[in-house]
């Protein structure tokens, strides 16, 4: 039924993940799935943030959560799902649905968190996600 599962996760932020991976791994078990784990770092390439960093600030960071990520996936994901690790830059919400549209993600896993003042003003990224993926979107809660 889903032969491509997108599981958006913040490395630091374990909540993310921790309902929804188990959910993705169960899925994954039952259908055969790749399990595509993508996590977004910030975007520092703007002109006026760049400066304040060191030049190759953005490669060392982008290898750095390449590394955290495979030791995520080895750490939590059985060996006997297929997987493929994802690590982009910039808005979250928009970079979930665009990789799950470069994927060809039949399913996009999102966990979901208590909302807090902000989330009523400004919209969770699961939620941003719901509205504007052509995708369909499991939220766990």
């Amino acid at each position: 039924m889903y032969e491509h599962i997108l599981l958006p996760v913040d490395l630091g932020n374990e909540n993310s993940w921790s309902k929804a991976l188990p959910v993705a791994i169960e899925y994954c078990t039952a259908f055969g799935s790749t399990l595509h784990v993508m996590t977004v770092m910030p975007d520092f390439g703007s002109p006026m943030v760049a400066q304040f960093f060191p030049s190759d600030h953005e490669d060392r960071m982008m290898a750095n959560a390449n590394e955290v990520l495979h030791t995520f996936v080895a750490d939590k994901v059985p060996e006997s799902i297929k997987v493929q690790h994802i690590i982009t830059d910039g808005t979250i919400y928009k970079s979930i649905i665009d990789a799950a549209e470069e994927i060809g993600a039949e399913l996009i896993m999102m966990g979901a968190h208590s909302p807090e003042l902000q989330d009523y003003l400004l919209g969770p990224n699961a939620a941003r996600v719901v509205r504007h993926s052509t995708k369909s979107v499991l939220v766990v809660r």
